[in-house]
């Protein structure tokens, strides 16, 4: 099994599949990014905002994998938008996380209501990050097309990435093209949505391939060319998620699952444009 990497433009490489640790309490990281690690996860995607990063860590640090064999993001959390508390944040992260950089670090929402609408600041402070060698590679997550014409404007720097929810029943088509039409990769997020293990497109074309739903719909990213890391905390469905690289989905498959979308009544997270929560 040998996972696609996909080069960024910043002529870096990122591995195309990875694993989430959104919702993986604290107290369990460690023990599900080592059995990810174990079994051949070599991307792992955590946030400040999701408070595991120790625990990502500690597994980091038990593997034993040389530090460019794991390809490490963290995103900032809300409340350090401003210049200073975003540097000092990704300092402590790095302590958390054992390491002296991480390979990809994103500001994690926009909050276009919150600190004057000026995410072009904060964009311009992880842009300065990246020059002092924190982070390898920057990027965003959960832009709309207008918040990236912003930043992009205001600092000539095109983000490697823009992490953004994408999935059957929300494929976030606006989103996608703006992130791919500016030149940075889409990485999609609940790449499951709710729902895929149920329907009977999905599921009559995993019967096909003799593949389960989950499989089908993560294989549907990739060939679409979406980064992706599913989240899982048990052995078993980790294996299985990482079990796609043995099989493509047809144009027209791809295509008929891509009908699905059910426009924003498919979102299921929270929409960019009013999200403004700041954790206590």
């Amino acid at each position: 099994m040998t996972v696609p990497t996909i080069t960024l433009n910043d002529q870096t490489s990122i591995p195309q599949f990875g694993l989430g640790v959104w919702q993986v309490p604290p107290a369990e990281a460690e023990a599900v990014v080592s059995q990810g690690l174990e079994l051949g996860y070599r991307h792992i995607d955590t946030a400040q905002m999701y408070q595991n990063e120790e625990g990502v860590g500690a597994a980091l640090a038990a593997a034993g994998l040389g530090r460019d064999e794991v390809y490490v993001t963290t995103k900032l959390n809300n409340g350090f938008h401003e210049a200073a508390r975003a540097k000092d944040s990704l300092a402590r992260s790095l302590e958390k996380l054992r390491l002296d950089r991480v390979d990809l670090f994103l500001i994690h929402w926009p909050l276009p209501t919150q600190y004057d609408g000026d995410f072009s600041a904060t964009w311009e402070a992880l842009v300065e990050l990246r020059e002092q060698g924190l982070t390898t590679s920057i990027g965003v997550s959960n832009f709309q097309p207008d918040h990236l014409d912003t930043i992009v404007r205001a600092t000539g720097v095109v983000p490697a990435v823009n992490q953004i929810e994408v999935h059957p029943f929300f494929t976030n088509e606006a989103a996608r093209a703006a992130t791919i039409g500016h030149g940075a990769r889409v990485e999609a997020w609940s790449p499951l949505g709710k729902g895929a293990f149920a329907d009977p497109l999905i599921a009559s074309i995993a019967n096909k391939h003799g593949k389960s739903p989950a499989q089908v719909t993560l294989r549907w990213h990739l060939d679409r060319g979406d980064i992706i890391f599913p989240k899982s905390t048990h052995r078993e469905r980790l294996a299985e998620n990482l079990d796609v690289f043995d099989f493509a989905l047809s144009p027209d498959e791809v295509d008929a699952i891509a009908t699905l979308d059910q426009g924003e009544q498919g979102r299921t997270g929270p929409n960019p444009d009013v999200f403004d929560w700041i954790p206590a």
